[in-house]
């Protein structure tokens, strides 16, 4: 039951020699046994570095006896322990559609290392966890402390992953030890939940829309909020277990357009919040929210940020405190108000402090001003937030 997109970079290094390579090899294919990879499951890739080169992508074999032959014929290719420019690699190639990623599924990324890196690893190991990559360090006979002073980057490993207790490293102290890691290891790349680690402001949340669809609106500024929409979503990491998006329409009367997880690529997302129909009607922003809660955020998942996004032309016809205190227990409410939108109801719907959550434009056309700075508040909450 471990649906993970896992990527092992397995170290070529001249310093590991012949015996230990075939360790490494042994290693992986009891691995791939141990988690039953195959398409059903946890798919499993291999790189090989110093000159990063993918050995085996995600998608070419479906059963762990398929990789088991495929892991006996790799060739040790030599060189250095560049362990930073192999990170760079994966962040950059592998882990594509092309290649078979899922997106449905989490990315891991495992590195086993000889001893220390050649270069540097903090940055690439930054940018590889803000694309959403769970990166877990196997350090094998890691430096002495004569060796220590030629390393160079001290606490590599401390540095590459997330701060969370060692869970993401798993320091071994011999090459024939190695085989103990296989369970420890498969267990913690299976744990989907301590995976959120790595996620980001851009690939966490559930986000839903309630969109005022009231006659004062009108059909051509309908439009355009639907354009705001779009341009607030595509900023976001779309798929089901990154960022996911839905939208409520509402007048005296409230219209689920889609839930979370309805659409789970951005081309698809794009194209459902461009067709939602204008309705009109009156205003009442109260029931919507409470409507958005139970429709939407009732069946959210435990471990994404949930926000929802209020967007109103006037005063409701209806009570917003109630329900807008109910909701910011669990979500994080921004309100942005256009042309009649009244003032101390856009404050009660927000999440304070209301500075951070409330916004109002005098015309629909300057909606796209204030997209910048939601997505901005979004990532600089999410960055102040303890994770793990």
């Amino acid at each position: 039951d471990c649906k993970v997109d896992l990527a092992f970079l397995m170290d070529g290094s001249w310093s590991i020699g012949k015996r230990r390579f075939k360790i490494q090899k042994d290693f992986l294919t009891e691995v791939a046994q141990t988690i039953n990879a195959g398409v059903a499951g946890p798919m499993m890739g291999i790189i090989q570095y110093d000159d990063p080169v993918t050995e085996i992508s995600l998608k070419t074999h479906s059963s762990s006896r398929e990789l088991k032959a495929a892991i006996d014929k790799i060739v040790q290719k030599g060189g250095l322990s560049n362990v930073g420019k192999a990170l760079h690699y994966i962040n950059k190639h592998y882990f594509s559609d092309a290649n078979g990623n899922r997106g449905g599924a989490p990315n891991v990324a495992v590195i086993l290392v000889d001893g220390w890196p050649t270069d540097k690893v903090e940055e690439a190991s930054r940018l590889a966890r803000e694309s959403g990559i769970n990166i877990f360090f196997v350090t094998i006979e890691g430096p002495d402390d004569n060796e220590k002073q030629n390393l160079v980057e001290a606490n590599f490993v401390d540095k590459a992953v997330c701060r969370t207790n060692g869970f993401f490293s798993l320091p071994v102290n011999s090459w024939f030890a190695l085989r103990k890691a296989v369970q420890p290891l498969v267990k913690r790349v299976c744990d989907t939940d301590r995976l959120v680690c790595s996620k980001t402001c851009l690939n966490a949340n559930d986000i839903a829309f309630v969109i005022d669809g009231s006659s004062s609106v009108g059909t051509g500024n309908f439009r355009t909020v639907l354009q705001f929409v779009a341009n607030i979503t595509r900023e976001f990491e779309i798929s089901d277990t990154d960022t996911r998006v839905g939208a409520v329409q509402y007048t005296y009367e409230q219209r689920l357009e889609f839930a979370f997880g309805q659409y789970n690529n951005k081309a698809e997302l794009l194209n459902a919040i461009k067709r939602i129909n204008y309705w009109s009607g009156g205003t009442s922003t109260g029931a919507a929210i409470t409507y958005a809660a139970e429709q939407l955020f009732s069946k959210s998942k435990p471990n994404k940020r949930k926000i929802m996004i209020v967007i109103t032309d006037g005063r409701s016809y209806d009570d917003v405190r109630a329900p807008a205190l109910a909701v910011h227990r669990q979500v994080i409410a921004y309100s942005i108000g256009i042309a009649w939108a009244a003032q101390d109801e856009l404050e009660y719907i927000a999440t304070d402090p209301d500075k951070e959550h409330s916004f109002f434009v005098d015309e629909f056309d300057n909606l796209y001003k204030f997209v910048p700075k939601i997505i901005h508040n979004i990532c600089q909450e999410f960055n102040s937030q303890p994770r793990n």
